[in-house]
C-alpha cells in the first residue's frame, strides 16, 4: 500500500514533496519552491503526518531514495533529496533549470 501511495504521486511533469507539517526542513523546502510561479497543479505537497501507513511510507521512501527522512522532494521522477538539497540547488542556480526542464514553471 505504501509503495502504491508513493509511486502514484510521482509524475514526470510535477514537483512532489512528502512532508510532515511541523518539520523545519519541510517548511524550508516548501518556502524555496513556493517562490516559483508553478503551472497549475505542478507543485504537489503531501503531508504524511498522521497518515495511517506513515511508517511504511517512510520505509518505502528509504528503499526508493536512500533516506526515510522528510521532506523527500521529487522533481519529475528524480528524487533531489530533502530540504537542504533544495536550498543547495537554489543557491547554485540549478533549481530553476530543473523545474523548467520538466515543464513545471
Amino acid at each position: 500500500m505504501a509503495q502504491e501511495y508513493v509511486d502514484s504521486k510521482i509524475k514526470p511533469d510535477k514537483v512532489v514533496l512528502f512532508i510532515k507539517g511541523t518539520c523545519p526542513f519541510c517548511i524550508s523546502a516548501q518556502d524555496v519552491l513556493k517562490s516559483y510561479d508553478f503551472k497549475q497543479d505542478c507543485l504537489q505537497i503531501y503531508d504524511i503526518t498522521g497518515y495511517s501507513d506513515m511508517k511504511n511510507v517512510q520505509d518505502y521512501l528509504q528503499k526508493k531514495t536512500g533516506a526515510r527522512t522528510v521532506p523527500r522532494v521529487f522533481i519529475g521522477t528524480e528524487c533531489v533529496g530533502g530540504g537542504s538539497d533544495v536550498q543547495q540547488l537554489e543557491k547554485e542556480g540549478l533549481l530553476k533549470g530543473k523545474l523548467s526542464a520538466i515543464g513545471a514553471i
